[in-house]
């Protein structure tokens, strides 16, 4: 039996679905997602364990075999873009809710931070040529985020100061005042359904986006990592902003602008 073969603590990073995963799924049983040769004999077809007890002692493997302690700077880079993938599967989870239209983007991302990190997980110093030219990062995801951030923007209203990364909703209620008096004295409306959920998420993945850069820049700097990686994240925290803008523009909920206290 053809198995497609993929290493868990590559696949428990993914919160969101990736497609061709799910195509994959539709086609065959999940069983056949894991290969169970270096785990099983004969026809005992169990499936692999979660635990492998390798990092026991604080050292794990880069994708080259080389053992590091775990508070290297690679597997530092590599934990920020698995929170980062997380904070964007979240994300995705309120946009859904809303029906935004631009989930199968935020898909599409989560599955190219799985090609960061292997790129990041592969150290140059350490790589063979196989190594290199399997985990070698295009920068075609680039412009794919550079396209989504100029079509957003073309909708959005122009920024002139700083954006607090909260809805409408949530501003009111920290002035603790029911939602729906302000709103009936002062806009003759009730308030906007939920607006700022989506939005916030999204911000708060961006910001995760910003730490998750820092932590590969010298890593890039260095020569370990392509620096497409580096780019990458550095777009997609600029798209992160967009779409968060554009989020809040679509669920009607209005920006709330820094004010500097009197």
């Amino acid at each position: 039996m053809t198995s497609l073969v993929f290493r868990h603590s590559l696949l428990r990073g993914v919160p969101g679905t990736c497609r061709f995963i799910s195509e994959y799924r539709a086609k065959r049983p999940l069983f056949t997602l894991f290969s169970v040769r270096s785990y099983a004999t004969g026809e005992d077809n169990r499936v692999p364990k979660i635990y492998t007890k390798t990092g026991d002692k604080g050292f794990s493997s880069t994708f080259t075999g080389e053992r590091r302690p775990k508070e290297d700077h690679i597997f530092e880079a590599l934990g920020n873009t698995d929170e980062l993938s997380s904070a964007i599967g979240l994300a995705r989870e309120f946009c859904l809710d809303k029906r935004h239209t631009f989930t199968h983007q935020l898909d599409k991302i989560q599955c190219v931070l799985q090609d960061v990190g292997s790129n990041i997980a592969t150290p140059r110093s350490s790589a063979r040529e196989s190594h290199i030219k399997r985990t070698k990062f295009i920068a075609q995801p680039i412009v794919d985020l550079e396209t989504w951030i100029d079509e957003f923007t073309e909708e959005l209203p122009p920024l002139t100061s700083f954006i607090l990364p909260v809805s409408c909703t949530r501003f009111y209620k920290c002035l603790h005042v029911p939602v729906e008096l302000i709103y009936t004295v002062v806009f003759f409306s009730p308030p906007p359904q939920s607006g700022g959920k989506s939005s916030a998420a999204l911000h708060l993945a961006r910001t995760v986006c910003r730490r998750a850069e820092r932590s590969v820049a010298p890593i890039v700097r260095s020569g370990e990592a392509d620096p497409d990686v580096a780019k990458f994240l550095n777009r997609l925290s600029d798209y992160l902003f967009t779409v968060a803008r554009y989020a809040s523009m679509k669920e009607g909920s209005e920006e709330k602008i820094y004010k500097r206290p009197e």
